[in-house]
C-alpha cells in the first residue's frame, strides 16, 4: 500500500540527465505549452540566478505590482554597477574623486561626500575598511523631480535605510550628489560587506526593480500621485516617440517567446486599447511589427536593441544641437554625424572641440562634440575619461579609430619568446638582439605587464620572466579589441590655441604645418573648414610680412626651417618670462643632447606642449608627453631624438618612458 507521502528516492549524481523517456514526455509537454499560447520555461528548472541573495522577495513583490499602479508614482532612475575589486583599490579610489570633482553642486564647488549619519564623511576611511573586499556596489539615483530638493542627502539616506530592512543588513555607503545636470542625482557607494563581514550578495531582481520602486515610493510620498492627465498625457507622448518605452515593454511580455501579439487584448479599456493600436501603427511605420492577421501583430526580433539605438541616436542629435548653440555654431541636421569606430570606412576627423561631455556617468563615458574641417558636426564616444587628458574647447584635435591589430612589439616578443622555449625578459631580448637598447627592450615588459592586468593574457613567472603562449600575438589581437570597448577612438591635440590666434602668433602653429605639409588635410568650404582656409590665407601673409614666406608668381615659398626658427623664437621669449620667475638661466635643448633634471610642470605654447626641466642652476624647456605626468617633480632623464625624446624616470629606478 502506497501513501501520498512516500518517495522513490532516485540515486546518483546531481542533475544526471533524465531517462529518454521522461526527456520525450518533457518535451512534448513543452510542445503543448507553448501551443496553448503558454510560455515555457528556458531550462529544465527556470533557474535564471535573478532569486540569489538578499532582497529577492522584496524585488519580486515590487516587481509584479500592478503595473498602472505603478505610473502613478514618481519615476526614479537607478543605475548599477557591481565593481569587481580583486584586493585592489586603486579603481575605487579613482572613483571617489571622481565624484567629488569640481563644478558638481549648484554653486560649481567640488562634490561633498557624505554618508548617513556625517555631513562630511572620511572618504580616506571608507577605503581603509574597504580594503579586501571582493567588491562594491556603485549606483546612481536620478529622481525625475530630482529638482523639486533643495538637498538630496535627505532622499538618499531615506532609500538606504528602506534598502537595509528590505535587505536585512546594516550597510556601510558614502554618497556625493550632484547638480550639473538637466536631473540632480546621488552617486552612492556600498561596501560588498554585510553586518556579519561577509560578502554582501544582493539580489538581480531587487537591483533591477526593488531597489527603483523604493525610490519611487519615497519621492511620492514627498511630492504626492501623479494624476491621472499626467499619466494619461504620458503615455500619450509615448505613442510617436523613437525609443524603446512602457508600451513596447508591455507588449514585448505579452508577445512572449513567439513574437506575436493581439491587439485587441484591452477592449475592455478604451484608453489602453487606444495606445496599443497606437504604438502598433508606429511600430509597424518603423517597420519594426507587421500586422499577420487581422488583429495580430507580430514584432521584430530586434525590436528592443533597435529603439534602444534610436533612442540614443536622438539624445545624441539633441545634445549636439544643445552645445553648437551655446557656442553660436549653426548646422543643419543632415551636416550632424556620429562617429563609429568600428565602421572600417570610418576616416580620421580633424575639428576644433566644441564640448566634452559626460554620456554615462555609471561607466565614466566621456564624448566630444567637434566642429569638423569638412563642414560637419561630429559626436565621437571617447570612452573612459581619464583615457583622454582635458582638453580645452577651441583646441583643434584629430581623431583616428584605435587599431584592432596587434602591434609589432607583440610580433617581436612572440619571436623572441619562440627563440627561447616560450620565454621573454629584459635580458632574453638583450642576448636575442644585441643591437636593441635597454629603453626599447623595458617598452615590451611594459606591453606584457599592461597584458597581465587586464586578464589572462600572459602569465609572469616569480623571477620576472613572462611564459609567452604560441598564440601570443593572437591574445595581443583579444587584448587590443578589449581595450577598443572602453578606449575606441586615439584623440591627438592638434593645436591648444583657438585658430583665430593662431594667425598672429609667434610660434609654429597648426596653420604653419599644414601650410608647409606635404599632404596637407583636406578642407570644405564650409563651416570651421571655410575659416580654415580663411586663417590659413592670412597666416600666409604674416609668414610674408616676417620674411619667413615670399611670393614667387602664383605660388607662395616657405624658408625650409620655418617651423624651426618660428619654435625657437616662442621658447626664447617665453624661455626670458620663466628665467625671471624662476630665478634661473635658460640653457636651450638642442636635438641628441641629453636632458636631465627635475620635471616642475607643463606649458602649453602655440607650437605645442614643452616640459620645464629644471636643474640647479638652470632650465630647459622640451616637448612634453603625457607620460611625464607621473613624475611630476621627479627626476628624469631623456635622450632628444628629433622632435621627441626618450625619457627614463628617476635616477636609480630605470623605468624608461619611450
Amino acid at each position: 500500500m502506497t501513501r501520498d507521502n512516500d518517495f522513490e528516492p532516485k540515486l546518483g549524481r546531481i542533475r544526471t540527465p533524465l531517462p529518454s523517456q521522461e526527456r520525450r514526455y518533457l518535451q512534448d509537454a513543452l510542445k503543448g505549452i507553448a501551443r496553448a499560447g503558454g510560455t515555457a520555461p528556458k531550462s529544465r528548472s527556470g533557474f535564471q540566478g535573478n532569486r540569489i541573495g538578499r532582497g529577492s522577495g522584496v524585488g519580486r513583490v515590487l516587481a509584479s505590482r500592478d503595473k498602472y499602479a505603478a505610473f502613478r508614482n514618481r519615476p526614479v532612475v537607478v543605475k548599477s554597477r557591481i565593481v569587481k575589486l580583486q584586493g585592489r583599490l586603486d579603481s575605487a579610489r579613482l572613483h571617489l574623486r571622481y565624484i567629488q570633482r569640481d563644478g558638481v553642486t549648484r554653486k560649481g564647488e567640488p562634490g561633498k561626500l557624505y554618508d548617513a549619519e556625517r555631513e562630511r564623511a572620511d572618504g580616506k576611511g571608507f577605503l581603509e575598511r574597504s580594503e579586501g573586499d571582493r567588491h562594491q556596489f556603485r549606483f546612481i539615483v536620478s529622481a525625475d523631480d530630482g529638482a523639486e530638493y533643495e538637498d538630496l542627502k535627505g532622499f538618499t539616506r531615506r532609500l538606504m535605510h528602506q534598502m537595509e530592512f528590505d535587505l536585512g543588513t546594516s550597510l556601510d555607503w558614502v554618497a556625493v550628489d550632484h547638480y550639473n545636470t538637466g536631473h540632480p542625482h546621488s552617486h552612492v557607494i556600498v561596501r560588498g560587506k554585510d553586518d556579519q563581514g561577509k560578502d554582501l550578495i544582493i539580489a538581480r531582481e531587487y537591483i533591477s526593480h526593488g531597489m527603483r520602486e523604493r525610490a519611487a515610493e519615497i519621492v511620492t510620498l514627498d511630492l504626492g500621485l501623479r494624476s491621472d492627465i499626467d499619466i494619461e498625457n504620458s503615455l500619450r507622448a509615448e505613442i510617436e516617440q523613437e525609443r524603446f518605452t512602457s508600451l513596447d515593454r508591455r507588449l514585448q511580455t505579452e508577445a512572449g517567446e513567439h513574437g506575436v501579439v493581439r491587439s485587441g487584448m484591452d477592449r475592455g479599456n478604451a484608453f489602453r486599447q487606444t495606445l496599443r493600436a497606437g504604438r502598433l501603427q508606429k511600430l509597424k511605420r518603423l517597420g519594426l511589427a507587421a500586422e499577420i492577421a487581422p488583429g495580430q501583430w507580430r514584432l521584430a526580433d530586434e525590436l528592443e536593441p533597435t529603439l534602444r539605438r534610436m533612442g540614443e541616436r536622438g539624445d545624441i542629435i539633441k545634445t549636439m544641437h544643445h552645445e553648437m548653440q551655446r557656442q553660436g555654431v549653426s548646422r543643419s541636421a543632415s551636416d550632424y554625424a556620429i562617429y563609429d569606430p568600428s565602421d572600417t570606412s570610418a576616416q580620421r576627423i580633424v575639428g576644433r572641440v566644441l564640448a566634452r561631455g559626460l554620456s554615462d556617468e555609471s561607466a565614466d563615458r566621456h564624448y566630444l562634440v567637434l566642429d569638423g574641417v569638412d563642414g560637419r558636426g561630429h559626436y565621437v564616444d571617447i570612452g573612459r575619461g581619464d583615457a583622454t587628458e582635458p582638453i580645452a574647447e577651441g583646441s583643434i584635435v584629430s581623431v583616428n579609430a584605435k587599431p584592432l591589430s596587434p602591434r609589432q612589439v607583440d610580433r617581436t616578443v612572440a619571436e623572441i619568446a619562440a627563440a627561447h622555449d616560450s620565454r621573454y625578459s629584459v635580458d632574453i631580448h638583450l642576448r636575442h638582439d644585441p643591437s636593441a637598447t635597454q629603453a626599447f627592450a623595458e617598452s615590451h615588459v611594459r606591453r606584457l605587464e599592461a597584458m597581465r592586468r587586464q586578464g589572462k593574457f600572459v602569465e609572469r613567472e616569480p623571477d620576472g620572466t613572462w611564459v609567452i603562449s604560441a598564440d601570443h600575438v593572437e591574445r595581443a589581437a583579444a587584448f587590443e579589441r578589449m581595450q577598443v570597448r572602453s578606449i575606441p577612438v586615439v584623440v591627438e591635440t592638434l593645436s591648444t590655441l583657438p585658430i583665430d590666434r593662431q594667425v598672429a602668433a609667434d610660434g609654429a602653429t597648426w596653420l604653419d604645418r599644414e601650410l608647409v605639409a606635404e599632404a596637407a588635410t583636406p578642407l570644405r568650404d564650409a563651416g570651421f573648414g571655410e575659416e580654415a582656409r580663411a586663417a590659413l590665407v592670412l597666416r600666409q601673409q604674416w609668414l610674408i610680412e616676417q620674411g619667413l614666406a615670399e611670393r614667387e608668381q602664383d605660388q607662395i615659398v616657405y624658408r625650409s626651417s620655418v617651423l624651426s626658427q618660428l619654435r625657437r623664437r616662442e621658447l626664447n621669449r617665453v624661455a626670458g618670462q620663466l628665467s625671471d620667475e624662476l630665478k634661473l638661466s635658460y640653457a636651450e635643448h638642442k636635438s641628441g643632447q641629453k636632458v636631465e633634471g627635475v620635471y616642475r610642470r607643463r606649458i602649453d605654447l602655440a607650437s605645442g606642449r614643452f616640459a620645464v626641466i629644471e636643474k640647479s642652476r638652470e632650465f630647459t624647456l622640451v616637448p612634453w608627453r603625457p607620460a611625464l605626468e607621473r613624475s611630476l617633480g621627479k627626476p628624469v632623464i631623456g635622450i632628444g631624438r628629433g622632435d621627441t625624446i626618450s625619457w627614463t624616470v628617476g635616477r636609480k629606478r630605470g623605468l624608461s618612458i619611450s
